[in-house]
């Protein structure tokens, strides 16, 4: 799948487009993908995850509005960073799982269908890469999901201790496998993929993986390992540039294992 350009408002499904932020890191990719979502006949629009707190992407992102409603896939600075800044720009509430990342409105739920802008949108709580991550299901004719940081579109997620809970992603990673085969997933970073189904089914297989190369290391140097020591053998193939966050996540697994 294509992947959007800085600065450039590029439309994915017939409800929704994307504005990639211009910060971009090893964790972030090419930076943070806010969707722009409504039905081309509706006047107004809902934002998905506003980025960082940069001026130019702010305002053009709210030139694209008017902008009713911000909804929040989780509580991370690299898409959330911005809101202040945006909702003075545009006026409109903020809803997210977590009540303190609200403003003027309600917390979601799970389950919930929130109505905005001639789309709907059903609320999935998918606790793992944070216990506040949310997707949220655009069961229209194109059928596509937000997926935040719970599924990319290049690479893996970081589940990281003690906020990230692995327990919790791979019951999320489930849910999101179950979804009707052909869901696109429009992502927090990188590109959109073909089908959420067969994403998560891979993440899955890759967790898995993970896992029984740090049950390994474990019986070959006792349950007194340190997460360095396991990165420093499972992430060998990895960035070292990432290894602070693979620590994280790796100190996941081992508490998954324990659990």
């Amino acid at each position: 799948m294509e992947h959007p350009a800085y600065g450039e408002l590029r439309p994915v499904t017939p409800y929704a487009s994307v504005l990639l932020a211009r910060n971009p890191t090893p964790m972030t990719l090419e930076g943070t993908n806010t969707w722009v979502v409504g039905s081309p006949d509706a006047a107004d629009r809902v934002v998905i995850d506003p980025g960082p707190d940069d001026p130019d992407h702010l305002q053009r992102v709210a030139d694209a509005g008017p902008v009713s409603l911000v909804l929040l896939t989780h509580h991370h600075p690299d898409h959330t960073d911005g809101v202040e800044h945006f909702t003075r720009l545009t006026g409109a509430p903020v809803r997210a799982l977590d009540p303190g990342l609200c403003r003027n409105a309600e917390p979601l739920a799970d389950g919930e269908v929130v109505e905005a802008a001639g789309v709907e949108l059903r609320v999935l709580a998918t606790p793992g890469h944070t216990s506040d991550s949310i997707c949220l299901l655009a069961e229209h004719d194109v059928p596509a999901v937000f997926t935040g940081d719970s599924v990319l579109g290049r690479g893996t997620t970081v589940v990281a201790h003690p906020d990230g809970h692995l327990g919790s992603y791979l019951r999320s990673l489930r849910r999101l496998v179950a979804l009707p085969e052909g869901t696109r997933v429009l992502p927090g970073h990188g590109p959109e993929l073909p089908d959420a189904g067969a994403a998560a089914a891979a993440y899955l297989e890759h967790r898995e993986q993970r896992l029984d190369q740090v049950r390994a290391v474990v019986r070959d140097r006792g349950p007194d390992v340190t997460p360095r020591q396991v990165v420093e053998i499972v992430y060998a193939d990895v960035d070292r540039s990432v290894w602070p966050a693979a620590e994280l996540t790796v100190q996941a697994q081992l508490t998954y294992l324990r659990e």
